[in-house]
């Protein structure tokens, strides 16, 4: 009888089901979930305090009982409403077309680091609508997704991805704030203040006399004395961050661009994005406001690519033709090669739309070109 040979069977992968790895990685995400129980857990417990303790069983007048009952209901649905769509939204990553090919992915693994490389980066990025560089002037570059970063977008060490608009990662709903759900984050902290306000203000009858002995001293002391506590001291942080978030909103910006203004091709602009409060407040909330204060999606564009407010990148560039100067106030935006999407485009509705035939005739023009394709016809 032949005994063949058995094939020695490989190891497993450093993240395989089974591994060390594997298993510290699900009690990482395990414990990502800690603060989203946290807040839900206080939250379930603010709704047992104030409807079943304060409304129904210390609050005598019915007026009083239906008002409070029926407005609170209110406030918790849109914050519960907001707060879920935050956690689930699934954060948006660049498309296929920021994607290097499989050629391209070869050709960057062959050449040394340096000017080799980023004329490959060049080639894949010539066709495409990106503004931003690092600081060295380069393509951003992502080695662990392998894609030319669009504009705004970076990588989040916690979901090791790269995100649309990355804001920042939020441990209270364990998700990027990005393109896909900052609305969705601005909702949550604005119903969250108001649901906190509106129980701090109708609670504080209550705690006051609870507290001067006003009130006989039964079980729901406790809870209306610490859901007062509880629900002002959640307000005066809640304010500080929507406030600063509205900020952000007005001037189009995001937290990691605070910290780190964008790079443009030739110059630092931190306000490089900024369209003027109404059109900055339209690209997160969109044009249509009846859905503004609901938590759904409306913001406009793909995340992918964001006018900018650039008008001169290059100050070594002639004025525009017809003697017009660069710094005219009709040409106060910055047009990619490629046209934005339609929904895109109505942040620009008292500019001139620019067909892609007249951006590709005019594309050395002032205020029209691509820094990419600039780049690239210069080197």
């Amino acid at each position: 009888m032949r005994c063949g040979k058995m094939a020695a069977s490989p190891p497993p992968a450093a993240g395989a089901p089974g591994t060390w790895g594997g298993v510290r990685r699900r009690c990482q995400r395990l414990l990502y979930w800690v603060p989203v129980l946290f807040i839900s857990s206080i939250l379930c417990w603010s709704y047992y305090a104030y409807v079943t303790q304060l409304c129904l069983l210390t609050m005598t007048n019915i007026g009083e009982k239906v008002v409070c009952l029926v407005a609170y209901h209110i406030f918790f649905m849109l914050f519960v409403w907001s707060y879920w769509k935050t956690i689930f939204t699934l954060p948006m990553n660049p498309s296929k077309e920021f994607h290097l090919s499989y050629s391209d992915k070869e050709s960057l693994e062959r050449e040394p680091r340096g000017e080799s490389q980023q004329e490959v980066l060049r080639r894949a990025a010539k066709d495409l609508p990106i503004y931003t560089r690092t600081m060295s002037g380069a393509i951003r570059y992502c080695d662990r997704c392998h894609l030319v970063k669009p504009d705004r977008c970076h990588h989040c060490s916690v979901c090791d991805k790269c995100i649309l608009k990355m804001d920042h990662h939020c441990p209270w709903v364990n998700n990027c704030v990005g393109f896909s759900n900052y609305k969705f984050f601005l909702l949550f902290l604005a119903y969250s203040l108001l649901y906190c306000l509106f129980i701090a203000a109708t609670d504080l009858q209550y705690f006051i006399k609870f507290w001067t002995n006003g009130l006989p001293d039964t079980q729901a002391k406790f809870h209306i004395m610490f859901l007062f506590f509880a629900a002002a001291m959640f307000s005066v942080s809640l304010s500080s961050l929507f406030g600063y978030h509205c900020w952000l909103v007005s001037k189009n910006k995001s937290t990691l661009e605070v910290f780190r203004a964008p790079i443009f091709r030739h110059r630092t602009d931190k306000n490089g994005f900024s369209l003027g409060f109404s059109k900055n407040l339209r690209q997160v909330f969109g044009d249509e406001k009846k859905y503004w204060l609901l938590p759904v999606f409306s913001s406009l564009g793909d995340g992918c690519s964001f006018p900018t407010c650039l008008v001169n990148q290059d100050p070594e560039q002639a004025s525009t033709p017809g003697g017009l100067n660069s710094t005219s106030k009709s040409e106060n935006h910055l047009f990619p090669a490629k046209p934005l999407r339609d929904s895109q485009s109505h942040l620009l509705t008292d500019a001139p739309s620019w067909p892609e035939t007249a951006a590709k005739a005019d594309k050395g023009k002032v205020g029209m070109s691509n820094p990419a394709l600039t780049m690239e016809n210069e080197t």
